[in-house]
C-alpha cells in the first residue's frame, strides 16, 4: 500500500506526547550548537585569528629556518595543533546551546506562580506524520488581569519541526492552530505573538556571532504575520 500517512496538527494532552514534544524541542535547540559553530568557523575574525597563527607557525618553524633546520613533521604537528585549538575554542563558547537543551523539562510548560491556586500549564501543539510526531509549539495563555492592566493574549516559547520535514509549511501549520486555540479561550480579539526569551531565542555567544539566530527570529515573526485573521 503506497498510501501516505496522514498529517494532522492538533493539541497534545497526554503525558507522553508532551514528553515527546519537549524532546523535539530539546534537539532542535542542541541542534543550533552546529549551525552556530559553522557561522563561528567561517566569520572573518575568527578565522582571520586562525590564518594568522598559521602564518607564524610557517614563518617561525620553516621560513625563518635554514634548509637543514627545516622539519615538516614539526610544522604539521605545530599547525594541526593551531586548528585543534581553533575548532576546541568554538566547542567551548557554542556549550551554552547543550546546557540550554538539557534544561527543557517539565518546568518549561508551567507558568509562574500567580494568584491562582493551581498553575496552569502551558499549551502544546503537535504535528504528527502518521505516528511520528515530526513538530512542536508551547503557547503560553496569558489572561488579562482584574484591573484590565494587561491584554489577554498567547505567546509562542517554542516553536520547531524536525530537520528534514522544515521548509514544507509545517510550522505555518502550527502557527494557525496556536492562533485558533488562543483567540478560543482568551477570545477573539486576543493577539499572538512570540515570547522575547522563547526556546530557540536562546543567547550563547556573542553579537556578532548571533547573524543566524536573529534571521530564524526574523523568519518566525514573518511567518507568524503571514497567519491570516480569523
Amino acid at each position: 500500500d503506497d498510501t501516505l500517512p496522514p498529517l494532522t496538527v492538533t493539541t497534545l494532552t497526554t503525558r507522553p506526547d508532551k514528553a515527546a514534544a519537549l524532546r523535539l524541542i530539546a534537539d532542535s535547540i542542541a541542534q543550533q550548537r552546529q549551525q552556530s559553530a559553522f557561522a563561528i568557523a567561517t566569520h572573518p575574525l575568527p578565522l582571520a585569528l586562525l590564518l594568522a597563527a598559521l602564518a607564524a607557525v610557517y614563518h617561525f618553524a620553516w621560513a625563518s629556518q635554514t634548509p637543514r633546520a627545516r622539519d615538516a613533521g614539526t610544522v604539521m604537528m605545530l599547525a594541526s595543533g593551531a586548528i585543534t585549538t581553533y575548532l576546541l575554542g568554538i566547542r567551548l563558547v557554542t556549550a551554552g546551546y547543550l546546557r540550554a537543551a538539557e534544561a527543557v523539562g517539565w518546568d518549561f510548560l508551567r507558568a509562574p506562580q500567580r494568584q491562582e491556586e493551581e498553575e496552569e500549564e502551558d499549551v502544546v501543539v503537535g504535528t504528527r506524520y502518521g505516528s511520528d510526531l515530526i513538530g512542536a509549539l508551547v503557547l503560553r495563555l496569558e489572561r488579562p488581569v482584574l484591573d484590565g492592566s494587561t491584554e489577554p493574549k498567547g505567546v509562542i516559547r517554542a516553536w520547531t519541526t524536525k530537520m528534514r520535514y522544515r521548509g514544507k509549511g509545517i510550522g505555518g501549520d502550527m502557527l494557525r492552530e496556536a492562533v485558533r486555540v488562543a483567540r478560543e479561550r482568551l477570545g477573539p480579539d486576543a493577539r499572538v505573538e512570540f515570547a522575547s526569551d522563547h526556546a530557540n531565542g536562546v543567547r550563547v555567544l556573542p553579537g556578532i556571532f548571533e547573524g543566524p539566530v536573529r534571521k530564524s527570529e526574523l523568519r518566525a515573526a514573518r511567518a507568524l504575520e503571514r497567519v491570516p485573521k480569523e
